[in-house]
Formats: C-alpha cells, sequence, structure tokens
C-alpha cells in the first residue's frame, strides 16, 4: 500500500483529528444509518439511529417502494460516548420486511424527522448487487508494464520474469503477495489471496456465477492470478514476496525485493514464508488446477502446471519455512495459510501426505486457543489480532474440517471454532456497542515491548510491531462475517435461520457488512459507485474505481490504544489510511457476497 513519507506531518494530524472526528453527517439532530446498498430478503436488517437531543423514545416507520411497509417504535440503546458525547442510539428493526424493492426508513424523535438512504432488499443480495463491480475491480487493477517481464532480483544480478498480477492498491503499481513482514504478526494475504477467492468462489459456485452472467469473467481473472503465481515462483521452489519500487518515490529501481518500514527500505526478505503469501499461493494454484479441470478453461498455463506449481513449492516450504520466517520463528499466520495450502492440494490430490500435514497444522491451531477463546499468536501469550484477515483461523479449519475423516479431529476442529466465534460475540457485548462492530484483543508494542496489559477495544491499536502501519478495517470485517456464516454452518447450523446458522451470529455476520457498506457514523459506503456518499478523492490514495474498497474508519489517531473515532481527517499525505482502495478488501467482500449466496 502507499504510504505517507512526510512522517513529521502526523504529529499534526494527531493535534488536530480530535476536533474534526465529527462528520457532518453526525452533526446532524437526528440522521438514520442503513446499509445502503443490499439486504438480504430474509436476513437481518436495522438502521441506527443516532440522536442528539434528550428524547428517550420515538418511532419509525419503514417504506417499500414509496409505500408504508411496517412501522414500530424505536429501541434506546444504554449510553455510549466513546464515538462523541451527547449522542443517544436507537434501533429500529425492519427484519419482518422481507419483499423484494427499495426501502427507507423515516424515524421521529422529539419532533425532529430524518429519513435514511435507500436500500435494495432482495434474494443473494451481496452478490447479486456488487459481484460484476468487484470482478471488474480486479479487472481494472490489472499490471501490464512491459518492464515486469524482466526485473533485477535484489543484491543480485539475476532477473526474473514477474509480468501480470494486479496493482496492490490505487496509489500503489507495486505488486505484493504480502508484506510487513518485519513486524512478525501483520503479514495480509494480498495478491494470493485474490486468486484463491476468484478460483474458490468460481469452482465451489459456479452456477451462482453462470446466472448472473459472470463465469467468464470471473474464470479469467482467476487464471491470471494462476499465471503470476506461476511465474513468480523461483527454480528454488520459493515464491518472490514483493514487486516493488517505494511507491513510486525517489527513483527507486523496480525489482524482486522485501521491504521494511516506513521508508520502504529494500531488504533480502523477498522468499515468501507460508504467513508472507507463500501458503496461499499455494492453496490458489491447487484450487486453479481443480477450477481448470471442472471448467475445461485456463490461462495461460495448464492445470497440470498449476498442480506441480503447488507440490513444489509446498514440499520446499515444509523444509524451509523457518529460513525465510523474519524472525526465524513460526506464529498462527504459518499455521493457518499452510492448513489452507496442504487443505486446497489434499482436494486437488487426494494424497494422504496433504492430509497428514493439515492435521498437524490444525492441531497446532486449536492448541493456541485461550480459555477466554482468542487465540496466542506466538510461543508466548500474545493475543492474535489483525487488521485484514482476523477471520482467517477460523476459515482455515471450516476448509480443514470438510477433508478431515477422523471423528476426533472434526470434534475438536468443531470446538475451536464454535469456542472462537462465541468469544467474538461475548467480546462484542461487553461494552455498549450501538453498531456491533467486531471488536478485538491486543497488547500493544512500543518500544521493543508488548504491554503488560491485555487490552479490548474497537479497532486496531496504533502502537503495534510495525512502528506505522494502522488502517481502516474494511477487509477485517468481510473476514469476520465470512467466518461466522461458514463457522456457524460447520459447528451449530440452523437450516431454517438466516444464513444456515443462528440468529446471533447471522446479525453480526450482516451487521459487519452493514458498516463497510454504509451503516456508519459518517454514513459512508466505501464501495465505490455505491450508496449515497463514498470517501472523498486524496491524492496519497491514487485513483478511486468502481468496485474497490476504500480502507474505511479507524480509532481516533491520537490514541495508542486506538479509542474513539475518525475517518480522514487530513492532511492529504495520511488520507491513504482511510481512503485507499486495496485488493484485500474487495476480495473478502467477493468472498463475503458468495458465501451469503450459498
Amino acid at each position: 500500500m502507499s504510504v505517507p513519507l512526510l512522517t513529521l506531518l502526523l504529529s499534526s494530524l494527531f493535534a488536530v483529528a480530535p476536533a474534526q472526528a465529527a462528520d457532518a453527517a453526525a452533526a446532524a439532530l437526528i440522521s438514520v444509518q442503513v446499509n445502503q446498498v443490499s439486504l438480504e430478503a430474509h436476513g437481518p436488517k436495522k438502521a441506527i439511529v443516532e440522536y442528539l437531543g434528550q428524547q428517550s423514545g420515538g418511532s419509525y416507520r419503514v417504506l417499500r417502494d414509496g409505500k408504508e411497509s411496517s412501522k414500530g417504535n424505536l429501541t434506546a440503546l444504554p449510553a455510549f460516548d466513546e464515538w462523541g458525547a451527547g449522542k443517544h442510539y436507537f434501533v429500529a428493526d425492519f427484519s419482518q420486511d422481507s419483499e423484494a424493492g427499495s426501502y427507507v426508513i423515516e424515524a421521529e424523535l422529539g419532533g425532529e424527522k430524518a429519513v435514511s438512504a435507500p436500500v435494495i432488499v432482495q434474494e443473494n443480495a451481496l452478490f447479486n448487487a456488487t459481484a460484476s463491480s468487484l470482478l471488474a475491480y480486479f479487472h481494472s487493477s490489472r499490471n501490464t508494464n512491459i518492464k515486469d517481464r524482466h526485473l533485477r532480483i535484489y543484491d543480485s544480478q539475476r532477473y526474473a520474469d514477474v509480468w501480470g498480477g494486479w496493482n496492490d492498491a490505487g496509489g500503489d503499481e507495486g505488486k505484493y503477495l504480502s508484506h510487513l513482514s518485519y513486524a512478525n504478526f501483520f503479514n495480509p494475504q494480498q495478491a494470493s489471496m485474490v486468486t484463491w477467492v476468484l478460483a474458490k468462489t468460481a469452482s465451489a459456485s459456479p452456477q451462482l456465477y453462470r446466472k448472473a452472467g459472470l463465469e467468464a469473467k470471473v474464470l479469467d481473472e482467476a487464471f491470471w492470478g494462476a499465471d503470476y503465481l506461476h511465474r513468480i515462483l523461483d527454480p528454488q521452489g520459493y515464491f518472490y514476496t514483493t514487486v516493488f519500487d517505494k511507491w513510486g518515490t525517489d527513483n527507486a529501481e523496480r525489482m524482486v525485493t522485501g521491504f521494511e518500514g516506513l521508508d520502504g527500505k529494500y531488504s533480502k526478505s523477498y522468499k515468501s514464508s507460508f504467513r508472507a503469501g507463500g501458503g496461499m499461493a499455494i492453496a490458489a494454484l491447487a484450487r486453479a488446477s481443480i477450477l481448470a479441470k471442472s471448467s475445461g478453461a485456463h490461462g495461460e498455463f495448464s492445470a497440470e502446471t498449476y498442480l506441480a506449481d503447488a507440490r513444489r513449492a509446498f514440499e520446499h516450504l515444509q523444509v524451509h519455512n523457518l529460513e525465510y520466517c523474519y524472525d526465524g520463528k513460526e506464529n498462527i499466520i504459518d499455521d493457518y495459510t499452510a492448513l489452507m495450502a496442504a487443505t486446497e492440494l489434499y482436494h486437488a490430490t487426494h494424497e494422504q501426505q496433504y492430509l497428514a500435514a493439515a492435521r498437524i497444522r490444525a492441531g497446532k491451531l486449536s492448541g493456541r486457543l485461550t480459555a477466554d477463546g482468542w487465540f496466542i499468536s506466538d510461543k508466548g501469550s500474545r493475543p492474535y489480532y489483525h487488521g485484514v484477515e482476523a477471520g482467517l483461523p477460523i476459515l482455515s479449519l471450516v476448509y480443514y474440517r470438510e477433508i478431515e475423516t477422523d471423528a476426533a479431529r472434526i470434534a475438536r476442529a468443531q470446538k475451536t471454532i464454535a469456542t472462537a466465534l462465541d468469544a467474538q460475540l461475548r467480546l462484542d457485548s461487553k461494552v455498549v456497542n450501538p453498531y456491533n462492530y467486531a471488536r478485538q484483543t491486543f497488547r500493544t508494542y512500543d518500544k521493543g515491548q508488548l504491554s503488560r496489559k491485555v487490552y479490548e477495544g474497537f479497532f486496531m491499536p496504533h502502537d503495534n510491531e510495525t512502528g506505522y502501519w494502522w488502517q481502516g478495517e474494511s477487509a477485517r470485517l468481510s473476514s469476520l462475517s465470512t467466518a461466522a456464516i461458514l463457522g456457524g454452518r460447520a459447528a451449530a447450523p440452523q437450516a431454517a435461520g438466516a444464513f444456515g446458522i443462528s440468529a446471533n451470529l447471522a446479525e453480526f455476520a450482516q451487521n459487519q457488512v452493514d458498516w463497510t457498506l454504509g451503516r456508519n457514523p459518517y454514513g459512508m459506503s466505501m464501495l465505490h459507485g455505491f450508496g449515497v456518499r463514498n470517501p472523498p478523492d486524496a491524492d496519497s490514495a491514487g485513483p478511486m474505481t468502481k468496485g474497490g474498497v476504500s480502507n474505511g474508519i479507524t480509532g481516533a489517531t491520537d490514541s495508542s490504544t486506538a479509542r474513539g473515532i475518525v475517518f480522514a481527517p487530513g492532511p492529504d499525505e495520511n488520507q491513504w489510511r482511510w481512503v485507499e482502495q486495496w485488493l484485500p478488501h474487495s476480495a473478502w467482500l467477493l468472498l463475503n457476497a458468495v458465501t451469503m449466496a450459498r
């Protein structure tokens, strides 16, 4: 992702953020916030009313296509002032309104009235509304720089063909399997995750894409990603982590390299460990081989080539992964990405060696779960928290469960899934949480030390091992929504419930999507081209593209533990934290959409 180079401006940003945190939409006496894109016909549907007056009760009406559909009394929530003093929150529940149409919610409190943005209610709502634009966003993000056919590898005179792939973000033409390797616990799954999502959803739900007229497009994009992964697989068996040019600054040479920190210092850490994108690259190639065989289509390379690549890379990392881990130690991200790799290789081959490898990783992952229901990320007591893929540990166990034949191991995986999801719901409800935002458990990191205290909060703490990286969490929310649905179906299915899960999990899953699509304190849809209000343009964030998802809302800039709330207060050099569109956000939203539809 692009980063601000004028780091001194951060001090002034932190000084002005609290005064600017109040958004114009929230400054009105009364406002009605709702998902501005689409809601599932038979799923949870709630609007949040924010009110600055003193009235303790009010009413609402639901209008479908301009005519009253239902009405009721607003439900008052307990006092909550972390996101603004003097605010009162109310809920308008219109879950019973299931007929297809365009809805608005009118609220009245103390003689003041407000109307929500419109939202479409339909079957397979999120997929039908967004899938076409999400695929178009990936296509528009393709990198076709001919110079990438012959790029130098860091600290050598070797050259590689690394053509293809996708630009990582609106303000960044770099290509990443992952970044932040130097911080050890924050590696996000980037280009390989996109490829896997495309290949996985295309092979698992071809009829969904076919009905929408999108089958050819998703196949084309999935194989575009798989072809890139083939090219960045070194003859020795490791993947190149990044193709990077310091975000286009300082006349830097574009090359295959690792990098560190805010200034993008080049490093030798360009060999991907499992956690640095290697595991998900293996999973993506194995799944692409399955897709190629089932569809009869492929990219520049064949199903056999994709599978051979996945096999070779997995065998290599099984021996050399510790060499490529920045600190020489594996952590939770290695466990869940290696589990994804082994699981997909088993799907592609049905060979027992991959089931055996998956069992080892699943056992380690379950062993990281504490009695309180959160995962330990290291060999000590550091809580696992992640700004991008917090749901992936649960998802990896869900997918592993599909290949497991041993009843005891299945039961252990299911218990881990259920315990982790129950803990998430408890954490969310421990404080007043008007939007039902997914909270997280963490320890801060400052001057080389983890805090002794374990914190709980809404947003990713700014004092963390990266030294600079915190941003909006659109991908994280979709990952947790997806984990809630698939995890709920695996551990405690309820066929009659929304999404086939319990009411509490269904509401949690829907609420995370709602936040990204406009039901948030800023009344802003992070999905560009959808809703009544999108994030503004910003030079540091690059161009905005329909179907791209902006980073989103964060904790207040002056809080090391990310208490409070803020969106894009400026100055512009830092706007990327909130505004920039990033591949993982759209990838996770697409997986979320297919999961909800299925």
